[in-house]
């Protein structure tokens, strides 16, 4: 069970820093701008949902052999569920209004939760070598 969780967490990890730091840039810079924003509209819901169910089936893993590390997946799963189910309708709510002031604050939160979830990953695979 170890390597499964291993494998899980690393792809876990290696999923969201890819989609963070290559595919989110790599769109706004290959689209216009309106275009790039739509695209990522509907690319979230999928990423978060990766999320979800990588993080899931990696704590279930990891729950007999290391609680703390599985503690902190269940709270990186439970930060996408939120992310994805309350705080991106809010952020699309105030970019579809333009209400530039409350956009950059709720977008703000998303990328402070994501920062997070990514250090929480980042911490369970350093816990796991």
């Amino acid at each position: 069970m170890a390597v499964v969780s291993i494998l899980t967490v690393s792809l876990l990890f290696g999923g969201m820093a890819l989609y963070t730091f290559g595919f989110a840039p790599f769109i706004f810079a290959s689209l216009p701008m309106a275009m790039a924003g739509k695209v990522l509209r509907q690319a979230f819901p999928y990423y978060y949902l990766f999320i979800i169910i990588t993080a899931t089936i990696a704590m279930a893993g990891l729950w007999p052999i290391d609680r703390l590390g599985a503690a902190l997946l269940a709270t990186t799963a439970g930060m996408a569920i939120f992310a994805r189910q309350i705080l991106m309708p809010i952020v699309n709510f105030f970019k579809d209004r333009n209400e530039v002031r409350n956009f950059n604050r709720v977008h703000l939160l998303s990328v402070m939760l994501n920062t997070a979830q990514l250090a929480a990953v980042a911490t369970v695979l350093v816990r796991m070598a």
